[in-house]
């Protein structure tokens, strides 16, 4: 019995001292817990914490729609993207060469390629291209329908066909706080930094990037931003231009080097639901280079 006291009153005690420790950790966490909370708006009364700019701040309804408040429709590009095979890159050339002296033969489309581009990091054997339609989807409507009678065109077509794996097409706006499109020349690399957004979010990523825009035109990069009306939507495309690689690093590094450029960043981050970006090379027919 005297055996058993004393391993009762060993397991009481140790116990005891487990009860204690672990109420000693849980107070430590709780300090913790209040002090992360709290010091952010002790230190920094006049601006919002950093857990702050990770939540998406509340849209307001509007009786307008994103594309009429953030770009002109009178104007719609379309971005053809096709996989080529990887055995037909220079056929897959050659023939859109063709098509684009066809089109451009053709003043009455009103039509005009803006970039034409191969695509070198990101997703290979790709190529990128961007039109413009002055006249909106009227233009786009007439080309069309001019095209489809065209047996020339309709023959070019069907030979790319067979030189790729898949095509997609998106008509898209420009955002109206974006600097207008202006051809490059020389020899430059692009990149192309595509998002797809969440739902209802468009409107917040314009708010913010009108902001952020103004950060990263020290060295002209800026080439052009849009996003889609028709094809996969709340995409959004930015396309900047380079002299090389090296340049687009150092010019990258400089945007985070200026105040502010930080906060842009972390309110449109939440917004995000993909990312993705390509460097991509111009054609050599491509108008801007």
């Amino acid at each position: 019995m005297e055996y058993i006291d004393i391993l009762t009153t060993l397991s009481m005690n140790l116990c005891s001292s487990v009860f204690m420790a672990c109420s000693l950790r849980l107070r430590q966490a709780s300090q913790a817990v209040r002090c992360f909370s709290t010091s952010c708006s002790v230190n920094r009364p006049d601006k919002d914490s950093w857990l702050s700019k990770l939540l998406v701040r509340k849209i307001e309804p509007t009786k307008e729609s994103h594309s009429r408040m953030l770009s002109d429709k009178e104007v719609v590009y379309a971005l053809y993207t096709h996989n080529i095979r990887p055995d037909s890159i220079q056929q897959y050339l050659s023939n859109y060469k063709n098509q684009y002296d066809l089109i451009k033969s053709k003043d009455e489309m009103g039509s005009d390629l803006i970039g034409s581009w191969t695509v070198s990091v990101g997703d290979m054997d790709q190529a990128l291209h961007l039109w413009k339609y002055s006249g909106g989807f009227e233009k786009i409507d007439y080309a069309k329908k001019i095209f489809a009678e065209n047996p020339d065109f309709v023959k070019l077509n069907v030979e790319q066909g067979k030189m790729v794996r898949s095509r997609h097409l998106q008509y898209l706006l420009a955002f109206s706080y974006w600097p207008g499109i202006s051809l490059r020349e020389g020899s430059n690399v692009y990149e192309i930094r595509s998002y797809a957004l969440k739902p209802g979010t468009m409107i917040e990523w314009g708010n913010n990037w009108a902001r952020a825009i103004n950060y990263r035109q020290n060295n002209n990069e800026a080439f052009a931003g849009f996003f889609s009306q028709i094809g996969r939507l709340y995409n959004v495309h930015h396309i900047w231009c380079y002299k090389d690689l090296n340049t687009r690093r150092e010019t990258r590094e400089s945007a985070w080097r200026s105040p502010g450029w930080d906060e842009c960043v972390a309110y449109t981050v939440p917004l995000i639901r993909e990312m993705h970006c390509r460097i991509l090379e111009p054609t050599a027919f491509s108008p801007t280079k």
